[in-house]
């Protein structure tokens, strides 16, 4: 029985522009959506009555700080998907010759 070798050929590293881009592009869409699907259903003043009734927030400020959570969320769970999907050839060395 023979067995393929492994191909010598690697991936080389994507600029750092197109890594960046590919994590925040996607989260930016799903927090757009997550924020417009949240506050349709949350008054941005009830929630802020709720939680922090010292603070003088309007409700422009509620969306924006909403949104920017929902981004930092999305954007945690789309690099950690990237960790988790670089090639294990940038972190393993080459197994021996048999």
């Amino acid at each position: 029985m023979t067995h393929a070798a492994p191909p010598d050929f690697d991936h080389p590293p994507r600029p750092m522009a197109q890594r960046v881009g590919a994590i925040l592009w996607p989260s930016f869409f799903a927090a757009g959506v997550a924020t417009m699907v949240f506050f349709a259903f949350v008054d941005p003043l009830a929630l802020r009555d709720l939680t922090f009734p010292q603070l003088q927030i309007s409700r422009g400020l509620g969306y924006t700080l909403g949104f920017f959570t929902f981004w930092l969320a999305t954007a945690s769970s789309s690099l950690f998907t990237w960790i988790l999907l670089r090639p294990a050839s940038r972190f393993n060395r080459p197994l021996p010759p048999r």
